[in-house]
């Protein structure tokens, strides 16, 4: 095995995508095209809950230029009381979610779906299809869903014995949590809200699907796995997935909002009825009114501490809006709002509470940043009642190797410590302050995760190394995977090439979400280069007539393992590879497994701003964000993943919301008024990277793209307070809520 000269591992080579990405070359899912293919529309719910009647295509199907019309009925029918899981998904609600079935629960909601020679033709159908409803009360709201007199959306869903809107619950417990509030000095208990918020990818979705007379199915989408595309589909139609090849196109961001279908089994359906390929594409407006926001949510925190500055009890109660069907990340909320912290008695407790909106999907680290938001805020007040600097209060609560979290596991080695005392070293943290400035702090967590990776790794004739994976590139993998490779074989990096897989060319991966999939790769693409190291000093065993045992691997050649083996000139990689055939045939080993040893992420990060009391506006003046990613394999991507997540989460606590009016639609389904950070918005956004190598990774890799959107929300609150006295416990503070709370002050 080569030695870890590092010479490609953290060094930030030129990315493989680059090039064809910034001139225009990259093909999205919207670029893919057929002959004879038709374009598919969807007709969506005008209300926000009703119950479907009746539904009449008749008009629609003698449309001229209409080739096929599609509805539930032509997808496969899961009752509704019967779970049927796929990972972590339900394709009872999946398949409901896609086309409507008994009722439409949102404002949306697709209903039946038109194929035709032209998108205007399509619409045109879309119009003409008869729809008889049953309209209902609807709850948007939270507060609205759970009230004792609530519309309810699923009468089988009950709590307490009777029907509810509260469709499950997710408890953690750890010491005894009345015993720590009464040995408590000071106790804060707060409420707090946040809003719907979107991904806000700009890419949107986008598929094109051709199913064949004999059933074989070949789908281009834009997602977050291709392999999750080909099963959903293949359950919600009825097609094998062995007929289905789903092929991933570039992706324009998703992060995590591409990790279910929408689109996919609808376009197949209009295939398969009319004989044709199908391209559909969803518009900006579709996009926000019918795909996947985070939660909006409610939670109650309250921690208590000694006067000297230790936590001894913390609670919270967190209820996350699920949007029309079961599936809000009250894990996310409910498991990582006080993983940083060594507390020996604590409760978190999450309820999944499903409203007339549309269902929500991830949204990096999901449910994360929401308990965080609350528990880094009470954690503030405790520091500021106890005057204790925040960070040192933070510090003096650490959890560290050994400490048991309250989500259950017993950390091993990690650098939660280390991001706290980086930032307390940071010259921005020293930074003088103006008036109507404020500096706040805030840290989070996100567990990580590994899951089912595959990897091939293949020696070209010429000595060239082609390695396959099969999860989407949506953080910069491919040039990790090649850095790595390059690094093992102790070969040029230029001389490695990365390819994404579709499902007929690499075994089963899991989707590229959780901040899994460098793990992971990394994993199977270092199994599988030992493996070719193996078969490479096996050859030139053969080509010198020794032992294999007799013969190192070195900086990219074979050589000798001492003079006892043999005077002989090293072979280079291409050397042997071109001797490939006489010795044994191609040269090339795959590894598959499904990857464990991921372990969770911390971050702390500062930001300072200054706040315009005439106006309400909070400028980000600074923001420093410091985190452990366990080893960074590309800096430069580690760097960016840092700076989008503290992006998106500079949107969700200032400007971003989901605003409903008074018939339950989206008021604002468009980037003109959904008000997403734009460049001018923002500073240049500082990042410092810890490396506290994972213990459980050959090359110490830890999750990073999910901890960044984690602190921001808590951070900025807390910053805002100190820059006018005002704490706000509802997110977004937009101009006019900081208008509003400064007039009560």
């Amino acid at each position: 095995m080569n030695e870890m000269s590092n010479k490609w591992i953290g060094k930030n080579t030129i990315r493989p995508d680059g090039a064809e990405k910034v001139t225009g070359r990259a093909e999205y899912a919207a670029d893919t095209t057929m002959p004879g293919m038709l374009w598919g529309k969807i007709l969506r719910s005008p209300y926000p809950h009703a119950t479907i009647k009746s539904i009449d295509t008749k008009k629609a199907e003698s449309l001229p230029g209409v080739h096929a019309v599609a509805t539930h009925d032509d997808s496969i029918d899961f009752p509704i009381d019967t779970p049927v899981i796929l990972g972590i998904q339900d394709m009872r609600w999946m398949a409901r979610n896609v086309l409507a079935k008994e009722k439409v629960l949102f404002h949306g909601h697709p209903i039946a779906a038109v194929a035709a020679k032209t998108e205007e033709i399509a619409q045109k159908a879309c119009e003409l299809i008869e729809v008889d409803y049953e309209v209902h009360d609807w709850a948007i709201e939270i507060n609205d869903a759970i009230k004792d007199d609530a519309p309810i959306l699923h009468d089988f869903i009950k709590f307490d014995g009777k029907p509810s809107n509260i469709a499950g619950t997710l408890e953690h417990k750890k010491g005894d949590i009345d015993k720590g509030f009464e040995e408590a000095d000071v106790i804060i208990e707060k409420d707090f809200e946040t809003a719907a918020v979107h991904q806000g990818y700009l890419e949107n979705h986008a598929c094109l699907v051709s199913v064949a007379p004999d059933d074989k199915t070949v789908i281009w989408s834009s997602s977050q796995g291709q392999f999750m595309v080909r099963a959903m589909t293949s359950f919600i139609t009825g097609i094998p997935q062995s007929n289905i090849r789903a092929i991933p196109a570039e992706i324009g961001g998703g992060f995590g909002g591409k990790t279910i279908v929408y689109l996919e089994p609808v376009a197949a359906i209009l295939s398969k009825k009319s004989g044709r390929p199908v391209k559909m594409m969803m518009t900006r407006e579709e996009v926000m009114r019918a795909s996947g926001p985070t939660s909006a949510s409610k939670s109650t925190v309250k921690i208590g501490a000694t006067k000297d500055g230790k936590i001894i009890a913390a609670k919270g109660v967190f209820y996350l809006q699920a949007g029309a069907f079961p599936g809000s990340p009250i894990r996310g909320a409910a498991g990582c709002c006080l993983a940083p912290y060594d507390i020996p008695n604590a409760h978190t407790l999450g309820y999944d509470v499903v409203s007339n909106r549309s269902k929500v999907a991830a949204y990096r680290a999901p449910g994360a940043p929401i308990g965080a938001y609350a528990v880094e805020c009470v954690l503030d007040e405790i520091a500021e009642s106890l005057n204790i600097c925040p960070l040192e209060f933070r510090l003096k609560n650490a959890a560290k190797e050994g400490t048991k979290a309250v989500h259950g596991p017993t950390y091993p080695k990690m650098g939660y410590v280390e991001t706290l005392e980086a930032a307390l070293k940071n010259p921005h943290y020293k930074l003088p302050l103006k008036k109507c400035q404020g500096r706040g702090v805030a840290s989070g967590f996100w567990f990580n995760a590994g899951g089912e990776s595959c990897a091939q790794v293949n020696i070209t004739e010429d000595g060239n190394v082609a390695v396959t994976t099969g999860h989407p590139d949506i953080g910069g993998s491919r040039a990790s995977i090649a850095n790595i490779t390059a690094e093992l074989l102790g070969i040029d990096i230029n001389r490695v090439s990365v390819t994404i897989g579709d499902t007929a060319s690499i075994g089963f991966s899991n989707l590229t979400g959780g901040s899994r999939v460098l793990f992971a790769s990394a994993l199977v693409v270092t199994e599988s280069t030992k493996q070719v190291i193996d078969i490479l000093k096996d050859r030139a065993a053969k080509i010198w007539n020794i032992d294999k045992e007799a013969i190192d691997w070195e900086n990219g050649v074979a050589k000798p393992a001492g003079d006892n083996a043999g005077k002989f000139k090293p072979l280079t990689l291409a050397e042997i590879a071109d001797q490939a055939t006489p010795t044994g045939g191609p040269i090339g080993a795959g590894h598959q497994v499904n990857t464990v040893g991921a372990e969770g992420g911390f971050a702390t990060h500062i930001c300072d701003v200054e706040v315009d009391v005439e106006l309400g506006i909070a400028r980000i003046l600074k923001y420093t964000a410091i985190q452990d990613v366990g080893k960074a394999i590309h800096p430069a991507y580690v760097e960016g993943q840092l700076q989008g997540g503290v992006v998106q989460g500079i949107g969700w606590a200032l400007n971003e919301e989901y605003i409903y009016n008074d018939k339950g639609k989206l008021d604002n389904p468009g980037f003109l008024d959904y008000r997403i950070p734009v460049c001018s918005d923002l500073p240049m956004i500082d990042t410092v990277i810890v490396e506290v190598p994972n213990p459980k990774h050959p090359q110490g890799v830890r999750g990073v793209g999910e901890v960044p959107i984690v602190p921001p929300l808590a951070a900025i609150a807390n910053a805002i307070y100190n820059a006018v006295g005002k704490r706000f416990y509802s997110l977004p503070m937009s101009p006019p809520k900081v208008l509003e709370g400064l007039e009560q002050k």
